[in-house]
């Protein structure tokens, strides 16, 4: 189970990684307008506007693998083993053993000052 969670994990962080370089490297939509005037290079490696589509489309695809690994891995952390109690039915046995040790403790006095000695 811990080699699943560290494997979800890994791809998570890949794909973080992997949106926020497409991100970085896609153009706003006013980069088209400069490109019209003169500004800047319309060309590229993929054509004037075939990498708005190849790049979104990544995008896209790493974001819903994105949003896979995270909802695995929120099943992973919530999912617990049948045999273990919970976390909150531990303070409920401490007062029972509590109970039965001061049966066995001897009694404080009442007065903690008529136990001191004087010199």
């Amino acid at each position: 189970m811990n080699v699943i969670v560290n494997l979800v994990l890994a791809v998570q962080m890949i794909a973080a990684l992997g949106m926020i370089g497409l991100v970085l490297v896609q153009h706003g939509k006013g980069a088209d307008m400069g490109a019209a005037f003169g500004s800047g290079s319309s060309g590229s490696l993929f054509g004037a506007s075939g990498s708005a589509n190849f790049l979104s489309r990544t995008t896209a695809v790493l974001a819903a693998v994105f949003f896979a690994a995270t909802l695995a891995l929120a099943y992973f952390g919530n999912a617990r083993p049948a045999s273990s109690g919970s976390v909150l039915e531990a303070p409920a046995a401490a007062p029972a053993a509590a109970a039965s040790d001061a049966a066995v403790a001897p009694a404080v006095p009442a007065s903690g000052a008529a136990q001191i000695p004087t010199k």
